[in-house]
């Protein structure tokens, strides 16, 4: 297959929430194939792959519709594409951060951020041990999280001997989790910063009640009890949950955009809070899954699906087709 017949591969799980991106590829005409990230296969001996360009949008909430086999196999098949020298919007080093919560945490430290105190562990057996060294309220949190999943609060010791004592916490698909210090928000709000080829795109404020871990990817959040697991924060202005676009201040836009350089996020939104006992800007989660605001236009102004794919064009490899019928396939490699 020529480079300018070559589609563009879109690499994802989750079947709800990229229509947007299709119909935008649709509406320019662009070739491109939807890989089912769920269910894949690749050979490792190719040498040549089949895409121009592949968009790896796989998410880590994946085991919570019985997926999580796929968290782990793309890692491999992003290792794949990059020694094929295949483009891959989100590769190898965004993946590795966008599935590691303990590793979000060393890239923070790494760039001189704050974030909430806390420690790692990979059994239950030391998380008292490191909630001693903490100030509670805690949450344990899975480190391969998604969709506000596997956050457990306490607010005494003894509440996290006796859950420990009973088996009553899980550490997730990877036996890791972090024990971390709750922080209450100012304002009642947490901050996502979306950023596109590295740079500031837009901010929204969505405003909580703090006490429920059900938000993704922001998991401080309360919403309503009928909303499921698998809610996330960019549908909250269709959920009625309060959200408004604003700037941040400078010194937030180049700390995000120093995150998602070390990181390599192409794509991707950064979250913080705002510590009500201190004022420090917190960082607490990096998503190299962008889904972007519901009603975009509306809240920001714009439509973000639009500039991510002018931004896909630019990364197509020079003679691929600029318009065509697009093809489409469930995991064909």
């Amino acid at each position: 297959m020529s480079a300018s017949t070559k589609p563009i591969g879109i690499y994802y799980e989750h079947p709800e929430w990229f229509k947007p991106l299709f119909a935008e590829l649709d509406r320019r005409g662009l070739p491109y194939e939807k890989i089912d990230a769920a269910h894949h296969l690749f050979n490792p001996s190719e040498t040549e792959s089949r895409y121009a360009l592949v968009v790896n949008r796989m998410s880590s909430s994946a085991y919570l519709r019985g997926h999580g086999q796929g968290i782990f196999h793309t890692a491999g098949f992003a290792t794949h594409l990059e020694r094929l020298g295949v483009r891959i919007i989100n590769g190898t080093v965004a993946t590795s951060i966008e599935t590691n919560k303990a590793r979000q945490l060393s890239l923070f430290a790494s760039l001189g951020l704050k974030y909430p105190k806390s420690f790692v562990v990979n059994h239950t057996s030391r998380i008292a041990d490191a909630a001693q060294q903490l100030q509670f309220p805690i949450v344990v949190k899975v480190n391969i999280g998604g969709s506000g999943a596997g956050i457990i609060r306490f607010d005494t010791l003894e509440g996290v001997q006796a859950a420990v004592e009973a088996g009553q916490i899980d550490l997730g698909i990877d036996q890791t989790a972090l024990v971390q210090e709750y922080v209450t928000p100012r304002g009642g709000n947490i901050h996502r910063v979306e950023t596109l080829n590295g740079k500031f795109l837009y901010a929204m404020k969505v405003y909580t009640t703090g006490e429920s871990f059900n938000l993704c990817p922001a998991e401080i959040c309360q919403i309503p009890e009928e909303q499921s697991a698998e809610f996330c924060l960019t549908e909250a202005p269709k959920k009625g949950i309060q959200v408004e676009a604003f700037t941040p201040p400078a010194a937030v836009i180049e700390a995000v955009e120093r995150i998602v350089a070390a990181a390599k996020i192409d794509v991707g939104g950064i979250e913080y809070l705002i510590d009500d006992r201190n004022g420090d800007v917190l960082f607490y989660d990096i998503n190299a899954l962008s889904n972007f605001v519901a009603d975009a236009i509306n809240v920001v102004g714009f439509d973000p699906y639009a500039r991510f794919v002018d931004y896909l064009e630019t990364q197509l490899p020079a003679g691929s087709a600029a318009t065509s019928v697009h093809a489409e396939t469930a995991a064909a490699v």
